[in-house]
């Protein structure tokens, strides 16, 4: 599965980067001081389609698997929690 790594700053309403690699992700974030999210996804599938194929989410409650649920999924990949540049 190919995957992209994406940074999502503290408050910020929509992601603000994309890196091929975590590394590069990694980089970037410490050059510029960012606090945040660097987080794995998947690139031609959504999240939760991975996560339930994968068996990393089953679904329990009446809700899940609607739109809202589906669209606000997180990646359930590898992430990393990132303060002023350093994870």
């Amino acid at each position: 599965m190919q995957t992209v790594w994406v940074f999502h700053g503290e408050e910020a309403r929509f992601a603000s980067a994309v890196f091929a690699a975590e590394a590069d992700g990694l980089a970037w974030a410490a050059r510029h001081g960012v606090s945040g999210l660097l987080a794995e996804y998947p690139v031609g599938d959504g999240c939760y389609d991975v996560a339930v194929r994968e068996g990393r989410f089953r679904s329990s409650r009446e809700h899940h698997g609607t739109p809202g649920h589906v669209a606000g999924f997180g990646p359930g990949l590898r992430h990393v929690h990132i303060r002023d540049g350093a994870p």
